[in-house]
């Protein structure tokens, strides 16, 4: 008995394509949607399991949902003139709906409940060009962001000063209300001082004038007392 058409979509279809450099992991991603009202168990298996990450590896897709597959190529030295004869395959069956035991309804599943696809792979470096675009695109956009971070940054800043200038503002005009009470404060203490120093003056040359007088008074009475006697 034939096996059952893949129920579950791919996408990519028929081609995991890998792009260099190969120097660092490189991720392709195969996105797996479930279109019907069923549950849907499924497995990702590849030639060659050294080479590469799958990550969620099996599964299940519940109804009218999709999951996304991150298969990672591990990094290793790229030879232009060798092409990829690794290959992997999503296999998938619907779910029984009393499972209880994913792994064991794999190991019991018939032959004709399997469903599965194929994929191949590609490598590919990128062209010169394109290294060219890379280098002149990415330090723009970090600039980009750099100065969005600097605009920010100065825009806080001044918005800082505004704050300290209107702060600063408002301790002068204190201040100067303060100096103008001072001086409000000093000049009538200082007249009342002034007219205070006159009145001494006068009455102490009010007093140098009356001690003259008794002194001349005293004297004059001395004359006198002598000449009667």
């Amino acid at each position: 008995m034939a096996r059952q058409e893949q129920v579950l979509v791919l996408e990519p279809q028929h081609e995991l394509k890998f792009r260099g450099p190969f120097t660092d992991v490189v991720t392709a991603t195969l996105k797996l949607t479930n279109p019907t009202d069923r549950n849907v168990c499924f497995k990702v298996k590849t030639t060659a399991p050294r080479r590469y990450c799958v990550r969620p590896n099996s599964g299940i897709i519940e109804p009218g949902t999709s999951i996304n597959v991150s298969v990672m190529l591990q990094p290793f030295d790229y030879d232009p003139n060798e092409k990829s004869k690794h290959k992997f395959m999503v296999q998938s069956m619907l779910a029984p709906r009393d499972m209880t035991d994913m792994e064991g309804v794999w190991k019991e599943a018939k032959p004709e409940e399997l469903m599965d696809s194929k994929l191949r792979c590609s490598f590919e470096m990128p062209l010169e060009n394109d290294k060219t675009t890379e280098h002149s695109v990415l330090p723009k956009s970090s600039s980009a962001s750099l100065d969005d971070g600097e605009v920010k940054k100065i825009m806080e800043e001044c918005k800082h000063l505004q704050m300290e200038v209107q702060r600063l503002r408002e301790e002068n005009k204190q201040i100067r209300e303060d100096d103008g009470l001072r001086k409000r404060k000093v000049t009538p203490l200082a007249a009342s001082h002034s007219s205070t120093m006159m009145t001494m003056s006068k009455d102490e040359g009010l007093s140098t004038r009356v001690l003259a007088l008794c002194l001349l008074f005293f004297v004059i009475g001395a004359i006198i007392g002598k000449l009667v006697l």
